[in-house]
């Protein structure tokens, strides 16, 4: 059996000659972008964030010296308590 094409669909189709295309016209307008205001404000976010999450954390040896802290059962007391609950209202601005 034998399957014949139909009609004259030729698979491979000859290509077009290489035209000139890489002239510049002397009359052709440069190519230009505008941004939006929002667009700049984001970007600008973005490069901040992108900034933030690069650099190194600088408190590691205040976080290494508090969790030992925390850590020490004779460091929680009740001034420290009382201390801590103050800040916090402070924080609170009660």
């Amino acid at each position: 059996m034998t399957i014949d094409r139909i009609g004259s669909i030729d698979p491979i189709q000859p290509g077009k000659k290489p035209g000139r295309t890489g002239e510049v016209q002397p009359n052709a307008k440069p190519d230009s972008i505008a941004l939006s205001s929002e667009a700049m404000e984001k970007g600008e976010l973005y490069q901040a964030i992108e900034l933030v999450s690069a650099a190194p954390d600088v408190r590691a040896e205040r976080i290494a010296e508090l969790r030992s802290k925390i850590d020490d059962p004779s460091y929680i007391n009740d001034t420290i308590i009382k201390a801590t609950a103050d800040k916090i209202m402070d924080a609170f601005g009660l």
